[in-house]
């Protein structure tokens, strides 16, 4: 669940404005019976969750008690998991989704709050719960219940409403003198301080204008990592990030840029520290590979099951080649749970953390990253241009030859390309434009080797099943509708690749 919300501070004896104007057309306001909660929040001593932005809590009363809040890209939208279990009985479910923020630390309670809230719903004309607005005064308590000071907030929760309502609500709340500013939850501010310091998980931040080469490594290590371990809980959850893309897809993407980062600044960074970090980065990638390859078969098999409408396949055959790749992906994630849940993994998680705060780097790292970054993008392009010492790459690249070939170019372009999104902020608008050129390359290659394996896939599944005559006769038709695809991909590349190779393009790498 997404909860989205608005916060705003007001005085002691600040009044709750008329909401109705906020209303639509029909619409009606609801006030609620004011109830008191007590909310119980859990943390480590050095409070790793509130300075991340996640709250883990208990409070009494609710239907599901215990609940856990995660921050998003979005000041004021958190997801939120909820889950049953009795005071003082932490679900293991939920101390695991906030893995990456304790990272192994113990959990105990750290705050506990009382609040006194006055609700208000927003109502359309058939009487759904648009929005609510609950005025909020908030008690801390110590350990023995006693108050130890306290504030007031009003909290705007959109329900079904749009983010037009929580607009004029906030007009109506600001009019009438509450403040709105930073999105602070509540056992934040009875922390005080200490929950708002810096997470442990340093973010990358903008390059100064003529960054050395450590700041340009140091920002790609922050990027990924923080890319990684934003997505452990949404894996967790098996949560979707958008609507073509998964949580498990974006954690493997940095597992692989980041090892790719540690490859190409492979002079700038210390040997010892790198490699093993590569090697835990391959382990993860690998557990997250099954899952995630499973997940491009079936959104694959559908899109090329209805890739010709004039000429369906058998629907009932297609259910169940989904089938057998359903259960290739329960057991692919059961295997991600399992790696997330190791010690392996934890170890791992350390590790990214401190490598964020501060990459062991060699001294050639603190030249300025325009005199070195090029040279070190240079060797990735030649490998996948075939100009290395060693032949191969596209220059080798048969058109007729075999899908793993086309797979090994694939390969290369994702460390030429990686290499060249690294340093294009830095470098300038030649590099960006050949990233982009080595994009549209690299969708080629890849629709080619998605291509490949689902044809591969598609007969297997058949061969597996010989007495399922309808079956074969599917698969066969999707895996020439693959191979067609391949060709396709095949027939495309050369204008792809002269177009990303062009010299004005590659010019800087010299």
């Amino acid at each position: 669940m997404v909860e989205e919300e608005r916060k705003f501070t007001v005085e002691p004896e600040w009044l709750m404005p008329d909401l109705s104007p906020a209303a639509p057309v029909g619409g009606s306001v609801r006030a609620l019976p004011p109830v008191t909660l007590v909310a119980t929040y859990h943390d480590t001593v050095d409070l790793r969750l509130a300075r991340a932005g996640v709250s883990l809590r208990h409070r009494e009363g609710d239907e599901l008690p215990w609940t856990v809040k995660l921050p998003t890209d979005s000041p004021g939208v958190r997801h939120e998991i909820s889950r049953a279990g009795a005071p003082g009985e932490l679900p293991a479910e939920l101390a695991e989704l906030v893995t990456v923020f304790h990272r192994g630390a113990p959990l105990a309670p750290a705050a506990v709050v009382r609040t006194d809230r006055h609700g208000h719903e927003i109502l359309d004309r058939a009487g759904t719960v648009l929005a609510e607005v609950v005025d909020d005064r908030v008690t801390v308590l110590d350990a023995e219940g006693t108050g130890t000071g306290g504030f007031r907030e009003v909290e705007v929760e959109r329900k079904a409403g749009d983010v037009e309502l929580l607009d004029r609500l906030g007009g109506l709340l600001g009019d009438a003198g509450a403040e709105g500013g930073d999105f602070t939850p509540k056992h934040v501010r009875a922390l005080g301080r200490a929950a708002t310091a810096e997470p442990d998980l340093v973010a990358p931040a903008e390059l100064p204008a003529d960054p050395t080469a450590a700041a340009v490594v140091t920002e790609a290590v922050r990027r990924e990592a923080g890319r990684l371990l934003a997505h452990d809980p949404l894996v967790r959850l098996r949560a979707p990030v958008g609507d073509d893309d998964t949580a498990v897809h974006q954690m493997r993407v940095a597992c692989r840029r980041l090892r790719s980062d540690l490859k190409t600044f492979r002079p700038l960074v210390r040997p010892a520290w790198a490699r093993p970090l590569r090697t835990e980065l391959k382990w993860l990638a690998d557990a997250l590979g099954a899952a995630r390859d499973t997940e491009v078969l079936r959104e694959r098999l559908r899109r090329t099951a209805a890739a010709d409408p004039v000429s369906p396949v058998d629907p009932a055959a297609v259910d169940r080649l989904d089938e057998v790749l359903a259960g290739w992906q329960e057991a692919a994630l059961a295997g991600v749970d399992e790696a997330l849940r190791s010690a392996r993994y934890l170890a791992l998680v350390d590790a990214l953390v401190l490598a964020a705060r501060a990459p062991r780097l060699t001294p050639r790292a603190k030249a300025p990253a325009r005199q070195v970054l090029a040279r070190l993008v240079g060797r990735p392009w030649r490998q996948l241009a075939g100009t290395a010492k060693k032949p191969g790459g596209v220059a080798a690249l048969d058109p007729a030859g075999p899908d793993e070939q086309w797979h090994t170019v694939r390969k290369q372009g994702k460390q030429a390309r990686s290499a060249v999104t690294a340093v294009a902020p830095v470098l300038g608008r030649d590099a960006a434009k050949l990233a982009r050129a080595l994009a549209k390359v690299q969708n080629l290659l890849g629709e080619h080797q998605d291509a490949a394996v689902a044809a591969q896939t598609w007969r297997a599944v058949a061969e597996e099943r010989p007495a399922d005559h309808q079956l074969a006769v599917t698969a066969g038709r999707l895996l020439e509708r693959e191979r067609a695809a391949v060709r396709r991909a095949r027939a495309d590349f050369p204008y792809a690749w002269r177009r990303a190779s062009r010299r004005r393009r590659t010019r800087w790498l010299a």
